[in-house]
């Protein structure tokens, strides 16, 4: 299966290149190819590149991530994160192509304590979230007859980028201690999962098009902040001690969601996709880096 991917150096992306080989022909448009913050100009790239590769199907893995900046950015976030894979979703409708596009926890409010179902009424906290969710409508508007779908996912690492388990492995070789918050709880994601997931999604809506809609994909089991970055320090072999503390010691810019849980019972039964095991990927990571 042909695979052409908006996104080249971003943690998914670069997973998403490596399935090459595994049944699936990839091809990845970066920045200088199709830059996305400017839709319009993009989107003849975008064609262009359908015309030459012949796809089977397309995957957005490009977005605007900078959480916090996007409270001061959220102009350029949304241009990014709403109407690019709004135009993508049309392209993809115009050229008969199913069109899985990436999205997030933050489109939720993160209130109580119970995992959020696919349909739960989303309430995003910051600039970051309001964006996502405007993709997110704007691919549904599409209505794709060829097949789409909203993967909601959470806590992306991996053995590259800028994220999380990177973030403990640095500041843990440098310090004997850490101030890690506790009160956030979700599931870590390896991205080489959510790029596994993507493509079997992409695969079944090219048979099935009636599977169209918002999925969630997020890692098992769910954890705190602290109970991942203690995590990380075992595995790792990192002696770092791992305080507990509140979110309100920890201010961001763009506040956080407590509750990440993601209820993805709805992907298992459509494409039958296991919550993957972050303690796992955590290990495949920590051997890559």
């Amino acid at each position: 299966m042909r695979l052409l991917v908006l996104g080249h150096s971003g943690q998914v992306a670069r997973e998403l290149a490596q399935l090459s080989g595994e049944g699936y022909e990839i091809r990845c448009l970066g920045r200088a190819e199709a830059d996305l913050s400017q839709p319009d100009a993009a989107m003849g790239a975008v064609r262009r590149a359908v015309e030459a590769f012949r796809p089977d199907a397309l995957i957005n893995a490009a977005a605007w991530t900078a959480v916090d900046a996007a409270e001061t950015e959220e102009e350029a976030a949304q241009t990014l994160n709403a109407e690019a894979p709004a135009a993508l979703a049309r392209l993809a409708a115009e050229t008969g192509l199913p069109f899985v596009h990436i999205s997030t926890d933050y489109v939720f409010d993160g209130a109580g304590e119970t995992p959020f179902a696919t349909d739960a009424v989303t309430a995003p906290l910051g600039a970051y979230g309001r964006t996502k969710l405007s993709g997110e409508q704007g691919v549904a508007t599409a209505a794709n007859p060829a097949g789409w779908a909203v993967l909601r996912t959470s806590w992306v690492f991996s053995a590259h980028g800028a994220n999380f388990v990177r973030t403990m492995l640095r500041l843990g070789a440098e310090r004997d201690a850490l101030r890690v918050v506790a009160d956030q709880v979700g599931g870590p994601t390896p991205a080489d999962a959510i790029a596994h997931a993507c493509a079997t999604i992409a695969e079944v809506l090219a048979a099935d098009p009636g599977k169209s809609g918002t999925y969630h994909f997020s890692g098992a089991p769910d954890t705190s902040w602290a109970g991942f970055a203690r995590e990380i320090m075992a595995r790792a072999g990192i002696d770092c001690h791992i305080e507990e503390i509140p979110s309100a010691d920890y201010p961001t810019p763009a506040p956080r969601p407590l509750n990440s849980r993601l209820d993805c019972r709805t992907t298992k039964a459509a494409f039958n996709l296991e919550r993957p095991d972050w303690r796992i990927g955590l290990d495949c990571v920590l051997e890559q880096v």
